[in-house]
């Protein structure tokens, strides 16, 4: 079973937002997905390592965004 959960990361824990439906001593695999990369494309993502990016995400995914740079509009 799958368990999707919002946390904060708190001087070295993770604070969850609301408890989990587990039992006491349940084994469980934890995969960390940060909130703010999720909400970039994945064509973003993927580009940033071909172009050798040392950019933050956010400027990366605005000038990605950008109209200007939309291959239809130079056409």
């Amino acid at each position: 079973m799958t368990h999707t959960v919002e946390a904060t990361y708190d001087n070295g824990v993770l604070r969850l937002a609301h408890p989990l439906p587990l039992t006491p001593n349940e084994k469980v695999r934890v995969t960390i997905e940060s909130a703010v990369l999720a909400t970039v494309p994945s064509s973003i993502m993927q580009t940033q390592g071909i172009l050798g990016w040392t950019g933050d995400h956010e400027t990366l995914r605005r000038l990605a965004e950008d109209p200007e740079f939309d291959p239809q509009e130079s056409a």
